[in-house]
């Protein structure tokens, strides 16, 4: 299987996973203490692991103003596209404090989308080490 389709499958995955928590488990209002607190993180922390599988599904081979900056090729491409998510993402998190969006602050947001991120290039990177092809 090459990392296009694996990515596609990790995409699809784990948006299920963060649609099946937010729209499913945390309306309930069931769980009390580190699980709620779980539940409250866990679509940041899962979302931002996959931003680099989801740029290499969306931008792979497409050539395009958009597929040039978030195309995966090297790990420098992959510090990169880590890097402007995580920028992207503290921009959405500050965003929020502004209460016509009706969403709430948390810093707890950046630093677990910070570990979903962090998990995430170092996930990735080894996936594209091993699929490399052999080069002499």
């Amino acid at each position: 299987m090459e990392i296009k389709q694996i990515s596609r499958r990790v995409v699809l995955t784990g948006t299920i996973i963060i649609w099946i928590i937010k729209f499913g488990l945390r309306p309930v209002h069931l769980f009390d203490g580190s699980l709620k607190f779980f539940l409250g993180i866990a679509p940041n922390l899962a979302g931002s692991f996959l931003i680099p599988f989801g740029a290499y599904w969306f931008f792979n081979g497409k050539s395009f103003l958009v597929a040039r900056i978030f195309r995966i090729r090297s790990l420098y491409d992959l510090r990169m596209v880590c890097f402007i998510g995580f920028v992207l993402l503290v921009i959405n998190e500050y965003l929020q404090l502004i209460p016509f969006f009706g969403r709430t602050f948390d810093y707890f947001d950046i630093f677990f989308s910070a570990v979903g991120l962090s998990g995430s290039y170092f996930v990735f990177g080894k996936l594209m080490s091993s699929y490399q092809p052999a080069t002499n």
